[in-house]
C-alpha cells in the first residue's frame, strides 16, 4: 500500500522543527551551558545566501559551528541567519532549514541527519535579532557528527 499521507516527510519536519526551536531558544537565552552545535547545510540549495568565495570554498556542503563567535542570530519560520567570523571577516548567512543535512549537540551528544529536501527560495520577513555570541568554524564532512553521540536517520522509514 502507498503511504498517501507521507509519514516520512511529516516526521522529518518535526524533526526539523526541533532544530528551528533549538536556535529560537538560543536566541532568547543564548547557548545554555556546555552546548553548542554543528549544523551542516548543502550550500547550492535554494534560499542559501553566503558570501561568494565561501560558496566556491564549499561547492556542496558545509558545516559551521556556533560555539563562541557568532552574532545576530535570527530565526525564521524557513530559515535563520547568523554573522559569523572567517579568516577574521564577519560574513552572513541564511540557511533555510530544508537545506540542513545534520544537526548535532556534542555537549549531550545528540544529532539528527537528514535528507536532502528541495525548497523553492521564498523571501521571509527578518526576525527578531539577538546577541548570542558563538565559535564559527567550518569543515568539508560533518565529522563530529558521526562522533558525537545517537544520529537519527530517516532512510529506513522510506518507501523506495
Amino acid at each position: 500500500m502507498t503511504d498517501l499521507l507521507r509519514y516520512d516527510k511529516m516526521v522529518e519536519g518535526a524533526l526539523r522543527g526541533v532544530v528551528r526551536a533549538v536556535l529560537a531558544r538560543t536566541t532568547k537565552e543564548g547557548l545554555l551551558g556546555a552546548h553548542h552545535f554543528y549544523i551542516t547545510f548543502r550550500t547550492a540549495a535554494p534560499g542559501v545566501a553566503m558570501p561568494d568565495y565561501l560558496k566556491t570554498q564549499y561547492p556542496a556542503e558545509m558545516t559551521v559551528v556556533l560555539e563562541h563567535q557568532f552574532w545576530d542570530l535570527e530565526v525564521g519560520e524557513k530559515s535563520f541567519a547568523v554573522t559569523l567570523s572567517f579568516k577574521s571577516r564577519n560574513e552572513r548567512l541564511t540557511i533555510p532549514f530544508a537545506a540542513i543535512t545534520g544537526f548535532t549537540d556534542p555537549s549531550v551528544k545528540f544529532g539528527l541527519q537528514f535528507q536532502p529536501e528541495a525548497e523553492p527560495a521564498a523571501a521571509e520577513p527578518k526576525p527578531a535579532k539577538s546577541e548570542s555570541r558563538g565559535k564559527a568554524e567550518t569543515r568539508d564532512k560533518p565529522a563530529a557528527a558521526s562522533k558525537a553521540g545517537e544520529v537519527v536517520a530517516l532512510d529506513k522509514f522510506r518507501k523506495k
